[in-house]
């Protein structure tokens, strides 16, 4: 076939990524919550002790080299360079499919020695039986950077959803199985859970290599397209720093789980296995605490090459207004999410947790925390991608580290004082991000000068709602769970279902989306006409 028969523009690819993100996040949800109830604190800890391994590796190979891929096929595309679009496509290709075979080959044939360095040796299993799935994604994000760079987030979108289907049916399902009627140790159990995460890649990478094999760019042009040397060191001077970038992150955050994992087993003088419970039960707040930022990668995805792609046809206007409407996308969400986090979050996991009420109750602190974090976590997320887009792709590394070193040293000196222990790694993971956002902040000032979006503005409404909306949350809560006598599950249900309706009035009320920023979506004229926004 030829040339996409529709390119979505830059929300539009936003809004079918984030229709995406919806569902996934929903199965997502199917399988987790139900997860955790299975292998309470301490199944959860060796699953997430080996997820963040795999994560580690991943982003290691592939963080940034689809990012390139994408910024690399935008700008050729403007250009009307199809031929070097394909020849960028191949080396890649095989560029993704090296990295992905090592980092699968580390993962299996180190399993053991990788447990050993996180101070978890059950988590062996786990992350042996997750290796494959670095291969599989690794190929996965070349084929996706390479479509969204083609302008088509619907093969993205769609390989998600499968991704996340087979991750629940498998990886659940077969947890349920070994668990409940094999009786297996709560280790096993992890790795029966994790190995939906293998097959649902698996099904994903060919998903889309069914879909690239239908929809070929057939469309010739003229120019000759540069040999594969170039290009490779291309994807390699783009990729390379947005790698460090993000595993600068995913080294801090192993890091700083070891040394919780070493604080609470060598400062507090506990065993293996009630540390990794009390670790499990601070991720019962991580999980959803990373919930606002799935919803900033869909805007960061399509930010980059459209972003990219402006600035190549030296179209700063189109640039600015692009950051402009990201940043109004991001306030309007992320701050919400949190603070409803942060004001509900006991009954929330006791809704979500009935199995482990126990392991809700003590994860209800770290969302707590976590709540505020979140908004940071989203604010450096969008900044990174604004940063990389013009072209100061070291810059998110060096805030990284710093944010890092604050994060380490900040859990050594809580995770292990009596006071704090396992409470202090929310603390330390708050502050880590809060730097890394204002110092991102502060420098994305300095780069875009005049042209810099107006942080008080478009931070000052959102705040303002999301802080009366949280006020709404709490009382509404109590009123009904204390005076009106409902169960917890029904009051915390109503709460978030009013204190969301209540924010919405107020985005509208306050108009913090304007008619220009719905202008850049299909149909946005006719919403914006029909909610009465100029």
């Amino acid at each position: 076939m030829g040339h996409f028969s529709h390119k979505q523009n830059f929300l539009g690819g936003v809004a079918v990524l984030t229709m995406a993100v919806v569902v996934v996040k929903l199965i997502s949800a199917v399988y987790k919550i139900p997860l955790g109830n299975l292998l309470d604190d301490e199944g959860m800890g060796h699953f997430n002790i080996a997820y963040n391994v795999y994560n580690f590796l991943l982003q290691l190979s592939t963080a940034g080299f689809p990012l390139a891929l994408s910024k690399m096929t935008s700008e050729a595309m403007a250009l009307g360079h199809f031929n070097q679009v394909r020849r960028q496509f191949r080396v890649a290709a095989v560029l993704f499919f090296v990295l992905g075979a090592a980092a699968s080959a580390v993962m299996f044939f180190c399993a053991g020695p990788l447990a050993e360095l996180m101070n978890d040796s059950l988590a062996y299993y786990p992350i042996k039986v997750l290796s494959p799935a670095v291969f599989f994604v690794c190929l996965i994000g070349c084929f996706r950077g390479y479509t969204q760079g083609r302008g088509n987030m619907v093969p993205t979108a769609a390989s998600q959803v499968l991704e996340a289907t087979f991750k629940l049916f498998i990886g659940l399902g077969l947890a349920w199985y070994v668990l409940n009627t094999l009786s297996v140790s709560v280790e096993i159990g992890a790795a029966a859970a994790i190995f939906g995460v293998t097959v649902g890649s698996a099904a994903a990478a060919l998903f889309l290599i069914t879909w690239l094999l239908r929809h070929r760019l057939s469309s010739r042009s003229g120019e000759q397209a540069q040999h594969a040397g170039p290009i490779l060191k291309k994807l390699l001077l783009i990729g390379v720093p947005i790698t460090l970038g993000s595993s600068v992150m995913s080294i801090i955050t192993l890091v700083d789980q070891t040394v919780v994992m070493a604080r609470l087993q060598n400062g507090l003088g506990l065993a293996e296995q009630a540390a990794a419970a009390l670790y499990g039960q601070y991720t019962f707040g991580m999980t959803l605490f990373n919930l606002p930022a799935t919803f900033v990668y869909p805007v960061t995805v399509s930010l980059i090459p459209a972003v990219s792609a402006a600035l190549t046809r030296q179209n700063t206007l189109q640039a600015n207004r692009i950051i402009s409407s990201s940043f109004r996308l991001i306030a309007l969400f992320s701050l919400p999410a949190g603070v409803g986090l942060s004001v509900l979050a006991q009954p929330i996991l006791q809704l979500l947790y009935p199995a482990v009420p126990d392991t809700a109750a003590a994860a209800a602190y770290h969302l707590q925390i976590l709540g505020a974090a979140a908004v940071f976590v989203c604010l450096m997320i969008l900044t990174n991608a604004i940063l990389q887009a013009c072209g100061r792709v070291y810059i998110p590394i060096v805030t990284a580290l710093i944010g890092g070193a604050v994060k380490i040293s900040t859990t050594y000196t809580l995770c292990g004082n009596p006071v704090f222990g396992i409470k202090g790694a929310p603390i330390s993971t708050t502050a880590c991000y809060a730097v890394i956002a204002v110092l991102n902040l502060c420098v994305l000032a300095a780069v875009l000068g005049k042209s810099r979006p107006r942080y008080l503005p478009l931070l000052c409404k959102p705040a303002l709602a999301a802080a009366l909306m949280g006020g709404c949350a709490h009382f509404v809560f109590r009123f009904l769970h204390t005076a009106a006598g409902l169960s917890p599950q029904w009051a915390v249900l109503a709460a978030i279902v009013l204190a969301a309706s209540f924010y919405a009035f107020l985005a509208l009320l306050l108009r913090m989306v304007t008619r220009e920023d719905l202008a850049l979506i299909p149909k946005g004229e006719k919403i914006a006409k029909i909610l009465h926004i100029r």
